[in-house]
């Protein structure tokens, strides 16, 4: 690339090692044997009802079991994948011991019931996670990022331990299940600042704005872990506000504020991710978005939709960080071309998005009263809209065709996500509160205007057209500066 010169290797590369590490092949294999075992555990409390607990110290529910199921299975599949990832690498045997680890600290955190194991596991899960971003010891921009991650962690984990102190002294528990059974007889006040911290560091660890600056800087990290950060580990917040959903849900207007906190994460994301050029960054910008919309959900009193979200978003955001190679096409470069709008292609997509929401409502029970449901299904269906209108635009397929699978593909899709929904909701029929929906209220209407407003500005372009606000979202969205390459000879040594 510098136009240095070497010697050249023909044929097949020396094997520098005198043996393989069998590291990578025992703990891909263990994780796989504890998918199995946690499908197992879910079955069976399916079953047999109830909870499974060690007095004081951990209580597995269905909340535990699910997520179990969900971790361990993300896990094998960055295991498996990254066999081949990070085959050949010195830092292989690290890099699979830190996403064994990984793996350990998010299970024990969600079966945590002492506050202190909870507190320990939230902070391993961080500083393990900065760890596999700055894999690569020898680069000095990798070991920039973890060191921001890890200043971000640090502080999340100080923020979670503040709340739970103040909980634990203000009910006298030492447990989760103890501080959620004494909830009623502590002050709303002190209840409230135990919900901002609890807000805080479910912000911080999601990486909502303002503190999505570590995540957009982990581009460092090796594929398969930005797989596995972004599939799981950014769920935390959400999970953090399902456990603790009876200190957040004591005052209707913090939720109102958690309702906003999301919505303002889930509109800048998206906006941040028009501005981006590269695949991994409009990935990262993506994630911080819906994570937005997570939060937004919990807030509105639908815990169980922020976690049937945080599930779908992974599969889909694992699925493509995996294959985000594909992306860089072996053909010469041509002018991008978009559709025209038609009166048609209007009529479909403005019809496909109101029989989704419709759907999704009928399915769920969610927007059929007036309550904070109605806010839910109104962003399903103009996200639904955003979605085929993109679909409708392609050029590549013949008309007739987009404007027929539109709905056939767009109306199943939401059924599914309606029923995982409703399965997930099932399954956490013994958390302490699942659903607490809100009464509508202004700031409900105004974040229902924001969101149209964002979706009219990006299909529009507006946000290209004001400098100043494309300089804005530019910005907004850059990594911290120590984690960047800022020479192209460093790309010739990783």
């Amino acid at each position: 690339m510098t136009g240095q010169s070497g010697p050249k290797t023909v044929g097949q590369l020396p094997n520098t090692s005198t043996s393989t590490p069998r590291t990578p092949a025992v703990f891909t294999r263990f994780v796989w044997a504890l998918f199995v075992a946690s499908l197992g555990a879910l079955v069976a409390r399916q079953l047999t009802g109830g909870s499974w607990e060690i007095p004081g110290l951990v209580a597995v529910d269905g909340l535990t079991v699910l997520l179990w199921v969900v971790v361990t299975f993300f896990s094998g599949i960055v295991h498996s994948y990254s066999r081949r990832y990070m085959a050949g690498s010195e830092h292989i045997t690290r890099f699979f011991t830190r996403l064994f680890a990984f793996t350990l600290s998010v299970m024990v955190l969600v079966a945590a019931d002492h506050v202190a194991l909870f507190g320990v596991a939230w902070l391993a899960m961080g500083l393990v996670m900065a760890d596999l971003i700055g894999t690569v010891r020898g680069w000095p921009q990798a070991q920039a990022a973890a060191a921001l991650a890890r200043r971000y962690f640090v502080a999340s984990s100080l923020l979670l331990g503040a709340a739970l102190a103040t909980l634990s002294w203000a009910t006298g528990a030492t447990t989760v299940s103890g501080i959620l059974s004494a909830v009623g007889s502590v002050p709303k006040s002190i209840l409230l600042v135990a919900a901002g911290l609890l807000l805080l560091a479910a912000m911080v660890q999601s990486a909502l704005v303002p503190f999505h600056t570590w995540l957009l800087s982990s581009m460092t990290a090796p594929t398969p872990a930005s797989a596995l950060m972004h599939a799981g580990f950014v769920n935390a917040g959400g999970i953090l506000l399902l456990r603790f959903a009876p200190v957040v849900t004591v005052d209707a207007t913090f939720m109102l504020l958690v309702t906003v906190v999301g919505a303002a994460s889930a509109l800048l994301g998206k906006l941040l991710k028009a501005v981006q050029t590269d695949v991994k960054r409009k990935l990262g910008c993506s994630t911080t978005g819906q994570m937005g919309f997570m939060i937004a959900q919990a807030g509105l009193g639908f815990f169980g939709a922020a976690i049937a979200h945080l599930i779908l978003h992974g599969f889909y955001k694992a699925y493509l960080f995996l294959s985000a190679g594909e992306q860089v096409e072996h053909t010469s470069p041509e002018k991008s071309t978009t559709g025209t709008a038609t009166l048609v292609g209007g009529a479909v997509t403005l019809l496909t998005a109101v029989a989704g929401g419709v759907l999704f409502a009928l399915l769920t029970g969610k927007g059929t009263h007036l309550d904070s449901g109605l806010l839910l299904t109104g962003l399903i269906t103009l996200t639904t809209l955003h979605a085929t209108w993109t679909v409708v635009n392609n050029t590549d397929v013949p008309a007739a065709v987009r404007y027929g699978v539109v709905p056939l593909v767009f109306l199943p899709a939401i059924a599914v996500y309606a029923g995982v929904y409703t399965a997930v909701t099932a399954v956490l029929s013994g958390v302490p509160l699942v659903t607490a929906p809100a009464d509508l209220t202004l700031v409900h209407g105004l974040v229902a205007v924001a969101f149209l407003a964002a979706y009219v500005a990006i299909e529009t372009g507006l946000y290209q057209r004001s400098r100043r606000l494309y300089v804005a979202l530019v910005n907004a969205s850059q990594p911290s500066p120590g984690t960047l390459l800022t020479s192209t000879e460093d790309y010739n040594e990783y």
